[in-house]
């Protein structure tokens, strides 16, 4: 069998990487790693670790959290602060920023986390993950302020995610495409199984939560009526409908097999901006999505060139194969016949 590169070594041999002081980004990619092996275990663990079910508390979105969402944030939260390789960390889980005080004069990054995204999926064994970011944090001495963590997403130096599935996979760009390694559970490493992945054109899937169609505008009706109208309909070819409930799961597909997945604002989301958040999910699966060839949308822009205006600000997302992604955002600016 093939020697296969490790994470590290990766990272090291990339050139975007290697331009940053003291590889700091090398490193906190491999704080994220290693705290997602402590999560894989755990998920791994099921009903046996006992840390199944509501922890009994809410978000800062006002979600339910379960106790996996609140051990996965204090995991992730521990092994940067053990680390020092960030400045400070953004998380779904938490209401403002989380200082690293240790790192200051030392840490130049920002990691913005879902650390456990899907999780109506917890106690029901289907797909979980973690979605990361990683922005540059302002002069050493200075104090890390919500100013300085809303950048647009252009200006991330790494995204990914984690998927904890039948395998465990980190899926990751640096800037210079997108990379899918695989943990090695008996080392305790990942492994690349993948590299410049491109998304596959022409692929007849959506994503979409139907559930939601009451709510929807005219223009995404239309779109997911196009599709569902298959070689009877002005598009002339079959689709077909994937949804598993947790954006890392679909995104997963959309990567490997093409398609687009949506979760656009509708109805009942426009108060809020849409459901889901803009710098720790929307923004480091958009980067990756552009990294292989694809787009990614609110509808009417890139989600890349959104300036944020607060921390846990949420934003429609349509993003894939960028025929499919165009489509859509034509006829939600009437830009489309």
């Amino acid at each position: 069998m093939a020697t296969r590169i490790a994470l590290g070594q990766y990272l090291r041999n990339s050139r975007r990487t290697a331009s940053i002081e003291e590889g700091q980004l090398i490193r906190l990619i491999e704080d994220v790693a290693y705290a997602s092996r402590i999560l894989a275990a755990m998920v791994g663990h099921g009903a046996l670790g006992e840390v199944l079910g509501a922890a009994g508390s809410r978000n800062v979105q006002e979600e339910e959290q379960q106790q996996l969402d609140v051990l996965a944030n204090d995991v992730v939260l521990e092994t940067i602060r053990r680390s020092r390789h960030a400045r400070a960390m953004i998380s779904e889980e938490m209401d403002s920023v989380a200082e690293v005080e240790e790192a200051r004069g030392y840490g130049r990054l920002l990691l913005l986390i879902d650390p456990l995204d899907g999780s109506g999926n917890i106690d029901i064994n289907l797909p979980i993950g973690t979605i990361f970011s990683v922005l540059e944090a302002p002069m050493a001495s200075q104090a890390i302020l919500e100013q300085h963590v809303l950048q647009p997403g252009r200006r991330q130096l790494a995204a990914g995610y984690v998927l904890y599935g039948p395998s465990v996979v980190l899926v990751l760009t640096v800037g210079q495409g997108v990379a899918m390694f695989t943990l090695n559970r008996q080392v305790g490493e990942y492994l690349l199984v993948a590299d410049q992945l491109r998304i596959p054109p022409g692929r007849h899937e959506y994503a979409i939560n139907s559930a939601n169609e009451r709510f929807w505008s005219d223009d995404v009706r239309r779109y997911i009526g196009e599709c569902q109208a298959g070689k009877d309909g002005p598009l002339g070819v079959d689709y077909s409908m994937r949804w598993t409930g947790a954006m890392v799961g679909d995104c997963h597909r959309v990567l490997l097999r093409g398609g687009v997945f949506m979760y656009p604002v509708d109805a009942r989301t426009a108060a809020k901006g849409g459901k889901l958040r803009l710098l720790y999910e929307a923004n480091p699966m958009a980067l990756l999505m552009e990294q292989a060839g694809g787009a990614a949308s609110d509808g009417q822009r890139s989600i890349l060139d959104i300036q944020p205006t607060g921390l846990h600000q949420r934003v429609g997302v349509v993003l894939g194969d960028a025929e499919e992604v165009g489509r859509l955002v034509g006829y939600a600016t009437g830009t489309a016949p």
